[in-house]
C-alpha cells in the first residue's frame, strides 16, 4: 500500500529530509511555489518535489519546476550539458502527462541573462530546492537564499535513507551499515505521488516572460554547441534521462547481478558492473527505486555485495560530504594518515609525471592508461580500475595534496558521475579514508598499498586492455 502525499509517514521523511537555508518568511502575495530542481533530475521517488506539491496545494498556489543549465559552472562541458538536456527533455515529456507545470533554460554565454531565477524567486511564494553537497550546489542555493525575499528549502533526495538520520560523521563503513539496516525497510515504503490541485494558469506562465528551451523539439547537439563551455569534453555514447538508466537496471539485474562478488573484480567482464553512477549523481533514477529492484530480482547472498556498494557506500558517501567540510582536502584524512604522510613527504618518488601527461594516457603503465582513456572516451571507468587508478597516483606526484588535486580534477572534468559524494569518497579513502593502517612502505608509508603490477594475477584484465589501449601496440606486449 502506498502512502498519500499528506500522511504522517510523509511528514515524517520530510522532517528529517527538509532543512531551512534562511529564515526568510514564506510570501503570501506570491503566486506559485517554486521548486528549483539541480541535482534531482526525476519526477519519482523526489522527496523535493513531494514538499513542493504539498505545500503548493496548502497556500493554494500553482507549482513550477525550474531547471537550468549555466556555462560558469565549474567543469561545465559539451558531456555534462548533453547528458543533462537529454534527460531533461525525457522529464519534460513525462511532466505534462502527470500534469506538472517543467519549463527548462539554458544560459548559453557568460554575458546573457544570469537573473532569470531570481526573477522566478522575485515571484514565488516559496522556494523548494534539492540538498546536495558537492558540485556547487550547496553554495548556488545558500547564496540563492541570502538574496531572495521568501523562504529557501533544500530538501535530500539523495540516499534511501534520510541523511539527517546520522548525526555525525561516521567513521567505517561497519559503522553505518547496521544503523543502515535498522533503517532501510522503512525508508523504502512507497508514495502515492500525485500533481498538485492547482494549476499553473497559461497566462502567469506567459507572464514570466522567460526564453523557455522547446525540449521536444530542440536540436540537443546544436543548442550544446552553441554554449560557451568546455567543447573538448565532448559527448559520450551513454544517453541521460531515466529510461536509459532503467534499461541499465533492467540489463544488470538480469545479468549482472549473477555472480556479481566476483565478476565485478574483472574489468574484462562488461555486465558485471551496474555502470548505474552517472545516473544515481545526475538523480535521474531513484535509489530506492534501484535498492527494491535489486531486492525483489535476487537471492539475498547475491544482492548483498551489491547493496554493501551501492547502498552502504554510497550512505557512508553522502554522510561524509554533508559532515565533514574538508571533504575535497586531506583535512578530511584521518590523524594517523597524517602522521604517515608527515613520515614519508621526501621520500624519493620512482616515477613522477605531469598532469598533463597524466590527461592524455601517458604513463608506463597499461591498465593505468586503460583506465583513463575509458574515462576521457567515455565518461565512466571500471570499478577496480578506478581504485588502481586513484591509488597510482599517489607515487607518481611530488606531494600528497598534489595527487589529490589531480585526481580531483581528472575525475571531474571527465567522469560523468564526477563531482559527486561518492566520487570524494572513493578518491579520499585511496589515501586511506574510511581504512586501517598497513605495514609501512616508502611512499605509502602506512596508506594501503596497490600494485598494478599484481593486478594482472589478481584481475581479468587482458580483454580491458585490448579494448582501451589497441592503438598502443607496445603497451600490450608490456602487459
Amino acid at each position: 500500500m502506498k502512502h498519500p502525499l499528506g500522511s504522517p509517514y510523509v511528514r515524517d521523511q520530510l522532517s528529517l529530509r527538509a532543512l531551512p537555508l534562511n529564515e526568510k518568511r514564506l510570501q503570501p502575495e506570491g503566486e506559485f511555489v517554486l521548486y528549483w530542481m539541480q541535482s534531482t533530475q526525476r519526477l519519482e521517488d523526489n522527496w523535493a518535489l513531494r514538499l513542493a506539491t504539498i505545500e503548493a496545494d496548502r497556500v493554494g498556489k500553482p507549482l513550477l519546476i525550474h531547471q537550468g543549465l549555466e556555462p560558469s559552472s565549474t567543469y561545465a562541458s559539451a558531456r555534462f550539458h548533453t547528458f543533462v538536456m537529454q534527460g531533461a527533455r525525457e522529464i519534460a515529456r513525462r511532466a505534462d502527462s502527470l500534469g506538472l507545470t517543467y519549463r527548462f533554460t539554458v544560459r548559453r554565454r557568460l554575458d546573457d541573462d544570469a537573473r532569470v531565477l531570481d526573477r522566478l524567486a522575485s515571484r514565488a511564494a516559496l522556494v523548494v530546492t534539492d540538498l546536495f553537497p558537492t558540485g556547487g550546489v550547496s553554495e548556488r542555493s545558500q547564496r540563492l537564499a541570502d538574496r531572495v525575499n521568501c523562504r529557501v528549502l533544500a530538501v535530500d533526495s539523495v540516499g534511501v535513507v534520510p541523511a539527517a538520520s546520522f548525526h555525525k560523521e561516521e567513521y567505517a563503513a561497519r559503522t553505518i551499515r547496521p544503523k543502515l539496516a535498522k533503517l532501510l525497510d522503512l525508508a523504502l515504503e512507497p508514495v502515492d505521488d500525485r500533481a498538485p490541485k492547482r494549476a499553473m494558469p497559461a497566462a502567469l506562465l506567459a507572464s514570466l516572460n522567460v526564453d523557455w528551451l522547446d525540449l521536444a523539439h530542440c536540436d540537443i547537439a546544436a543548442e550544446v554547441a552553441r554554449c560557451e563551455i568546455d567543447h573538448e569534453v565532448g559527448p559520450v555514447a551513454a544517453r541521460g534521462g531515466l529510461a536509459p538508466a532503467r534499461a541499465r537496471l533492467h540489463g544488470f539485474v538480469e545479468d549482472g547481478l549473477r555472480d556479481y562478488a566476483e565478476r565485478r573484480r574483472h574489468p574484462s567482464d562488461d555486465g558485471g558492473s551496474s555502470r548505474l553512477s552517472p545516473y544515481l549523481h545526475n538523480g535521474m533514477i531513484s535509489p530506492m527505486e534501484v535498492v527494491s529492484a535489486v531486492r525483489r530480482s535476487a537471492s539475498a547472498e547475491q544482492a548483498e555485495a551489491f547493496l554493501n556498494e551501492m547502498l552502504t557506500w554510497r550512505e557512508l558517501s553522502l554522510n561524509f560530504c554533508l559532515r565533514n567540510a574538508g571533504h575535497g582536502s586531506l583535512t578530511a584524512l584521518p590523524d594517523w594518515v597524517h602522521r604517515s604522510m608527515r613520515a614519508h613527504a621526501d621520500d624519493e618518488r620512482e616515477t613522477t609525471y605531469t598532469l598533463e601527461e597524466l590527461e592524455d594516457a601517458a604513463t608506463h603503465d597499461p591498465i593505468w592508461n586503460a583506465g583513463q582513456r575509458e574515462l576521457v572516451q567515455t565518461g565512466q571507468m571500471h570499478n577496480v580500475v578506478r581504485m588502481l587508478w586513484g591509488k597510482s597516483v599517489i607515487t607518481w606526484t611530488e606531494t600528497y595534496e598534489q595527487a589529490l588535486t589531480w585526481l580531483l580534477h581528472l575525475n571531474n572534468k571527465y567522469a560523468l558521475d564526477g563531482r559527486d559524494p561518492n566520487s570524494f569518497a572513493g578518491i579520499q579513502w585511496c589515501f586511506g579514508k574510511f581504512d586501517r593502517p598497513f605495514a609501512s612502505r616508502p611512499v605509502w608509508g602506512t596508506i594501503r598499498p596497490m600494485s598494478l603490477a599484481r593486478a594482472h594475477t589478481k584481475y581479468d584484465v587482458a580483454g580491458y586492455l585490448g579494448r582501451w589501449n589497441g592503438a598502443k601496440e607496445g603497451e600490450l606486449a608490456l602487459a
